[in-house]
Formats: structure tokens, sequence, C-alpha cells
């Protein structure tokens, strides 16, 4: 029998939950019909222009970094206070607008597991120009995002589709440049380790420290890969194997290119198609109308012109799943 997913229930390991936000204390629960304790939180002012703050269980829920910005790791006093068994708990509104009163907000979350291949490490810097970093996922890691966390530096990203030679590429997450070329800028990435090289104080410099997110592509539940863009409405299609809940995309030729995020939680339609709400990792800005996508049973298909999904360049994306389109008994799901 053919193997169609390893995992059937995707809301086990990832979940977006939009929210209003009240300053103050609030439990917030999952939608999905599975219980998950996150370990990984990305959180985003929707309606504001305030930075977004990634959050997780291995450095402590009160330690804050933002995705557009070099700045190091912030402690914060109030904000998010829990990572619950279905859900999240605040304390306050937090310096980086986690919860601040009246606000809509999106969370998108992440469950470290070896199954769903997701595993957040940290780390201090050796300063040798080989360095071996454990993700623990049994492995390859398709995906590697990196932020040194004791001093202002630029998130660093490997991406297995990032051009025909992605262990001499990188881009940043925080910026919108285009990929940058570096020899030997991974000496390499297998089913144990991540290897680093001290050149990049990105990544290793001597006794700074550092938090790595992980991620291997899993069937049925995760993708990341590359596209062509096509500069059209009628954009190019995507093939993951799932209905997507889930994606990032980011042009990797042209520089002063947006990344862009888009859900199924967020769209002018309450949820359905065209995903048209757009977020930017790499900027503060508010939620925007534009670069429309068709999140679909079985991939993504762009539906609209420009440089942030569809100029004729190559794009790399990360998608993750709201469903397998395929469950491992063989019966598909549904639609959107």
């Amino acid at each position: 029998m053919a193997v169609y997913t390893q995992i059937d229930n995707p809301e086990l390991f990832f979940q977006c939950k939009i929210y209003t936000g009240n300053g103050g204390s609030q439990s917030i629960t999952f939608d999905g019909s599975e219980n998950m304790q996150a370990d990984m939180v990305w959180i985003k002012e929707r309606d504001a222009a305030h930075s977004s703050s990634v959050i997780d269980s291995v450095r402590g829920v009160r330690k804050t970094l933002t995705s557009d910005e070099v700045a190091s790791e912030i402690t914060e006093s109030n904000g998010l206070s829990a990572f619950d068994s279905d859900g999240l708990t605040f304390d306050g509104a937090g310096g980086n607008h986690v919860n601040d009163s009246s606000q809509a907000t999106v969370a998108w979350c992440w469950k470290e597991s070896a199954t769903a291949g997701f595993g957040i490490e940290t780390w201090t810097g050796d300063g040798n120009t080989n360095r071996d970093v454990a993700h623990n996922m049994s492995a390859t890691p398709n995906v590697a995002i990196i932020k040194r966390r004791d001093s202002a530096n630029s998130w660093i990203v490997y991406h297995h589709a990032n051009t025909s030679a992605p262990l001499t590429d990188y881009l940043y997450l925080d910026t919108t440049d285009a990929t940058s070329d570096a020899s030997g800028a991974w000496i390499g990435v297998d089913g144990t380790n991540v290897e680093l090289v001290q050149v990049f104080s990105a990544t290793n410099t001597n006794t700074a420290t550092y938090v790595g997110y992980f991620f291997a592509e899993k069937q049925g539940f995760s993708k990341f890969g590359s596209y062509e863009g096509n500069n059209n409405a009628n954009g190019s299609f995507v093939y993951t194997g799932f209905s997507v809940a889930w994606v990032c995309v980011k042009n990797i030729d042209t520089g002063s290119t947006k990344w862009v995020i888009q859900d199924t939680k967020r769209s002018s339609s309450g949820g359905g198609n065209p995903a048209d709400k757009r977020l930017k990792p790499n900027d503060a800005t508010a939620e925007e109308t534009d670069s429309a996508i068709d999140l679909l049973s079985n991939g993504f298909k762009i539906r609209s012109t420009g440089s942030y999904t569809s100029d004729a360049d190559t794009f790399i994306y990360m998608a993750f799943a709201e469903a397998p389109f395929v469950n491992s008994k063989g019966v598909p799901c549904n639609a959107r």
C-alpha cells in the first residue's frame, strides 16, 4: 500500500490561532480538534506596525526575539506566560505587543517533535571553522533558521532549495536581500548535525549564544521547495501533497523583495480563497491585502502579479499542512 502521509493529523504539531489581545491576563485555546502544547510561537499584531515575536520553550516564555530586527534577545516582564496543553496564557501586553488591548493578533505555533521534523537547539559558539550542532530529528534538515541571541546580528537562513548549491548560499530573514553566496556558508547538513562555520558571526562566534530552528520535510505535513514565478495572476501551482494551512515565500533572485506569510485563518473571505492577507517576517508593518495565493487541498497556486510572489524569478517556500491530501487509510481530504 502506498504511503500517503507520515502524519494523519497535522493539528498535533502545527496550529494557527487568531485572537484579540486584552492587555492583561487571558488564556486562548487552539481551534483544532486535538490538543497541542506548542514549543515555538511566532506572534504578530495584525492591525498595527509592531515587530513580530519569536518565543520558544527551550529559551523560556519570557525570552523574545523579533524576526524583522537584528536586535538581541529581550527578557520580558509580562506577555506570554505559559505554553498550555492546548493554547497560550498571557499576563500582560508584553513589550513586543503579543497581547495589546483590542488588537487583532495571529500566533503561528509549532510543537517540537522528531516525528514532525522540527527541532529547537541552543548553543554557545566556539569560534572554530567547523562546529556540529545536533538537531535531534533523525532526519536531514531542509531548513535552518539561526539567530544570535546576545548581540545584534541578522537571522541567517539555510534552505535546501536555495539555488543548486545551497551549502554555499544563505538568506537573511530580517531583510529583503536576495540570496547571498559564500563558499562554505554551511559545511554540511545531515541526519545528525548541522555543521556551522565561524566565518558567520550569525552562527558560531566564540562565546556568543545562539538559537536554531531546524525543519525536516515530512510527507503529508511539511514541504520546503522552490518554484518559478511567471508574473501572471494565473500564477504557478506548487504541489505539496497536503491541504496547506500556512506558507512562507521569498524571492531569492531579486533584492528589495519581502518575505510573505499567508495562512488559512486570515483572508478577506473569512478563511477561504484567495488567502490575500499578507504579513512580512522582515517588516513590522500591519497586515496588508495583496499577494493573493489560493491554499488548496494538494498545494498552493499564486493568484497575483509582482515581485513578492510572482515575478519571473525563483522563489523558495516553506509550507505546513492543514490535512494530508490522502491520509494513511487512503481517504482524501476535502477540497478547499
